[in-house]
């Protein structure tokens, strides 16, 4: 008697297809794995490389009258054109200067007060070395970074930093890969530890990028947004109730402020306060803002962030804040709503 075989069910195109791409991806995930741990074991080697040659390069780079020029071939220009970008952004003035470029007329724009970043990871490109007798007599300082502390830039530069890697993330040793993720990361430590020195604050910071959301985050204050004038939403004291809900419906903010006689802030009545009155029965013919508003509103002055706006409101779970001006005079209302409508949230 023939024995029949067990059925599993008919292998189609589809699921080999589908086989094939769970190996793919099972390769691509460690191939990608390698690659990082490769990259991170090239950052994490230059720590110990953080010594008193580092401390030269900020202090030169600190004490430059000029401007920090930056110069490298290939994938060692690609990361000098970024360094270069995060020391102009971070107060220290700069642009990267290609050197084939150099060697055949921009040599001009190097000043006798610059300092140069030469970058060259075997430390022989000889376009980079062609600029280093014509730096040299002008008596401009040269910081390397380089891959071989033996090279020619190495035995030519004020100070030498080492990036060298143990190996490149590439299987065939060829492309820059970890050696362009160390340099970096040094040009990073340069340009932070230069932040540092120079004391660099926020409202630095804010200078150099006032364009899109984070200029506005940086820039933007509390008087820029707010509610104020005839937008501004504002009793007096011994109004009606009746009045204070027109008032609060017609600016449509969910709230009011209360002024007393003075003009000074009194308090402020919102859409939380009239649902607790009209559950305790109240009639509101028969109160004024005084008996509705709450005393003691959270508030903040007109020239702080609008960000330091945000974090309040965050911090106390409310949508508005009313702004006054010492000693304690009324100046508006800044919602959360007009904080995202100008994309500081």
């Amino acid at each position: 008697m023939r024995r029949s075989r067990p059925t599993t069910g008919p292998v189609t195109r589809k699921t080999k297809i589908s086989s094939v791409r769970s190996v793919t991806v099972d390769a691509s995930v460690r191939e990608g794995i390698r690659v990082l741990d490769i990259e991170a074991r090239a950052v994490l080697d230059l720590k110990a490389r953080l010594d008193e040659r580092f401390a030269r390069a900020v202090t030169l780079l600190y004490e430059c009258q000029g401007k920090v020029v930056i110069s490298g071939m290939g994938k060692s220009g690609l990361i000098g054109q970024k360094i270069a970008a995060t020391l102009a952004s971070t107060g220290t003035p700069s642009f990267f200067l290609h050197p084939a470029e150099g060697v055949h007329g921009d040599l001009g724009m190097l000043a006798r007060r610059d300092v140069l970043i030469a970058i060259s990871n075997s430390g022989e490109t000889q376009e980079v070395l062609q600029l280093l007798p014509f730096v040299k007599r002008m008596n401009v300082p040269v910081v390397g970074m380089t891959g071989k502390m033996t090279s020619t830039l190495a035995k030519n530069s004020d100070v030498t930093l080492d990036v060298s890697v143990d190996e490149e993330a590439c299987p065939l040793g060829l492309a820059p890969t970890a050696s362009t993720t160390a340099t970096l990361a040094m040009g990073d430590a340069l340009a932070v530890a230069l932040l540092q020195k120079r004391g660099f604050k926020h409202d630095d910071f804010a200078q150099f990028h006032p364009g899109g959301s984070l200029g506005r985050r940086l820039l933007v204050k509390v008087r820029d947004l707010m509610q104020h004038g005839d937008h501004l939403p504002r009793v007096r004291a011994d109004v009606s109730g009746t009045d204070t809900i027109l008032e609060m419906t017609s600016k449509k903010l969910g709230l009011t402020t209360v002024i007393d006689a003075k003009g000074a802030l009194y308090g402020i009545v919102t859409d939380g306060d009239l649902r607790r009155f009209i559950q305790a029965g109240g009639d509101f013919s028969r109160v004024t803002a005084r008996d509705l508003a709450s005393r003691h509103p959270k508030t903040i002055g007109p020239d702080e962030l609008a960000t330091t706006a945000v974090a309040q409101m965050e911090r106390f779970s409310i949508t508005a804040l009313v702004v006054i001006e010492p000693p304690n005079r009324l100046a508006g209302v800044i919602h959360l709503h007009d904080l995202l409508k100008h994309g500081i949230v």
